[in-house]
């Protein structure tokens, strides 16, 4: 156990030396995985789980001046897209740190390998939340990681460990009320990234020029005290043809979690909160972290919520003080 923490360590030292340093266009996106995780080990079926944290101890205790810590039973995170300037990786990180679960799913497009393969992109506070999730998989949470199409290259390693962290096509999760709960990204049900690759990529550029313009305007409203807002989100649900999509997408997915006999499905993909019956299904998407800043949770007693992450509990701490506490950490 020693010698694969001084390994991770090691290699977290190194790809901060990478990182700021020159940038590195060429480097793939399985090789910035694998330079924040240990070699691959294949998973055990009779292997004992990571000991989970029990029920009854409830929110870990906090200090007088540090906001509570809340305690779910699972949390659901996708769409984050690590390595792109419109992912919001602070208030990410603000998120981790005031909740914790029993099981955490990481539902697909966690690093954005469309992007990386343009050009790279990767800050303090992006390597911040590499750090937080293999850290939490380390104390006993349960992450299980089901790629998407934006980081589909991990689905090569489907059935591995990194880091304590699972990596799996899709999962089926039970909640603590007996609901089967297919999870799954969903861009297998999505019709133009199936057959028309190319509009695809078009609607992604085009998609990040909105997030661009959308972290301008947001900036602007932090300093005048206003909660985040998104303007892409806000353009997206008032298009017909873009509601039209989220509707047949839903429909389709529900579908399938059926035909695979659970009671409802946990996707992400097309950036949309929502948690509602389809078709007698239940249907929940836990959205993203580029728009709305949101999750799904499952408290102790089975009860499914959206949870919004617009405001910062703790301030950002200065780069340079950020800069020397994640190189302190890989020593």
């Amino acid at each position: 156990m020693v010698q694969a923490l001084q390994f991770a360590r090691g290699r977290l030292s190194r790809a901060a030396q990478r990182l700021r340093g020159k940038p590195d266009t060429t480097l793939s996106l399985s090789a910035a995985l694998a330079a924040f995780m240990p070699p691959p080990t294949e998973l055990s079926p009779t292997a004992p789980a990571a000991p989970a944290f029990h029920a009854e101890t409830g929110n870990r205790p906090a200090s007088a001046t540090e906001p509570p810590t809340h305690r779910y039973r699972a949390i659901w995170l996708s769409d984050i897209h690590l390595g792109t300037p419109g992912c919001q990786a602070t208030y990410l990180l603000d998120f981790l740190k005031h909740n914790e679960s029993d099981v955490l799913y990481l539902v697909g497009d966690i690093i954005d390998g469309w992007q990386l393969r343009r050009g790279w992109y990767w800050p303090q506070s992006h390597n911040d939340v590499v750090q937080k999730l293999l850290r939490k998989a380390r104390k006993g949470t349960e992450v299980i990681y089901v790629p998407g199409n934006h980081d589909e290259v991990a689905r090569q390693f489907d059935g591995m460990a990194f880091g304590d962290i699972t990596v799996r096509e899709d999962a089926i999760h039970v909640t603590a009320t007996g609901r089967r709960l297919w999870v799954v990204h969903g861009d297998l049900f999505d019709g133009v990234v199936q057959h028309a690759r190319w509009l695809a990529y078009l609607g992604d550029s085009l998609y990040t020029m909105i997030l661009a313009l959308n972290r301008h305007f947001n900036r602007i409203r932090t300093r005048l005290g206003f909660e985040y807002w998104s303007i892409s989100q806000f353009l997206k649900h008032q298009v017909k043809n873009a509601v039209s999509y989220i509707n047949s997408f839903e429909h389709a997915m529900v579908d399938e979690a059926r035909r695979r006999g659970c009671d409802g499905v946990v996707c992400g993909h097309i950036h949309k909160a929502e948690i509602r019956e389809v078709d007698g299904q239940l249907y929940c998407n836990d959205g993203d972290w580029v728009e709305s800043l949101s999750a799904l949770v499952e408290t102790m007693e089975g009860e499914l919520k959206i949870v919004y992450w617009t405001t910062l509990l703790d301030p950002p701490e200065p780069v340079g003080r950020r800069r020397r506490r994640a190189t302190e950490m890989a020593l």
